[in-house]
């Protein structure tokens, strides 16, 4: 739908995972109390933005964890989508109020049921409650575009991002400051290496991760023990097998896609999907 509105945001926690405090906003144009949220800019990923918007009206650098329902409604005659987070706060610049939000508010989160203006919102909190708040991420791309196969004249594991790759790979950048990875591993090949390339540190090159050096079982424990937030770049014949092994889903990726897996003591919680 070309007329879709497009927003993304965060429940921001804190405190005891059982006893969790969240960050609800008032906005006086509105006088509304609401988590932070906004709109994409243009060409903005999703995740991107809910970084942005969460940082820009509270102050809060955030992790994201498992992804929530998007919540969907009407504004000024147009469908509105807004995708949100479970999020934990990573840093605190500290809220500056503004004309767009001139209160923040940690509450607990029956107080926030109390004190929130929509209903969607109330969704939010118990949609919180439904799994674990603190999880490990594991995101698992497909490397971006890189023209085709049959017209490479070299070896294969030479072939190179192209032009759409190239921009695949500075999108994935933008949005990986989600969760802070530890860890890089990458597909030796050069176009799996160049996706990870923008977002900076060193990826270790793993031949388990290439088309021709898979292994059904071998690749998918490689990447069940990392333990650690990390990101791990491979191929469509390879990241298939993974997914479905760690998660027991069945995800297909297109070039510079990518699937979160959101793990709790060696289970994974949740499996969330990403276009490039």
């Amino acid at each position: 739908m070309t007329d879709l509105l497009r927003a993304a945001g965060a429940v921001v926690w804190r405190g005891e995972e059982t006893r969790p405090e969240v960050a609800v906003i008032h906005r006086p144009n509105y006088d509304d109390w609401t988590f932070p949220k906004g709109k994409l800019k243009s060409g903005e990923h999703v995740i991107a933005a809910a970084l942005r918007e969460v940082h820009e009206e509270t102050g809060l650098t955030v992790l994201l964890g498992r992804a929530l329902p998007p919540v969907h409604y009407m504004s000024r005659d147009r469908l509105k989508r807004v995708d949100y987070w479970v999020a934990r706060t990573a840093e605190d610049a500290g809220f500056v109020p503004n004309e767009e939000v001139d209160e923040l508010r940690w509450l607990p989160l029956e107080d926030a049921r109390r004190l929130l203006t929509y209903e969607w919102d109330v969704g939010l909190l118990r949609a919180l409650a439904v799994a674990p708040l603190v999880t490990v991420p594991l995101v698992l791309v497909r490397h971006g575009s890189a023209g085709s196969r049959n017209e490479w004249p070299d070896d294969d594991a030479t072939r190179p991002l192209d032009t759409d790759g190239r921009s695949q790979a500075a999108a994935l950048a933008t949005a990986l400051p989600a969760y802070r990875p530890e860890a890089l591993l990458s597909s030796p090949d050069l176009r799996c290496v160049q996706t990870l390339a923008p977002y900076g540190g060193e990826s270790k090159l793993e031949p388990l991760l290439s088309e021709e050096g898979q292994d059904p079982r071998k690749t998918p424990a490689l990447v069940r023990d990392l333990t650690v937030a990390a990101v791990v770049c491979s191929h469509g014949k390879v990241l298939p097998g993974v997914i479905e092994a760690l998660s027991g889903k069945t995800v297909h990726l297109r070039k510079g896609a990518f699937a979160v897996l959101h793990r709790r003591d060696g289970q994974t919680v949740s499996v969330e999907r990403y276009a490039a």
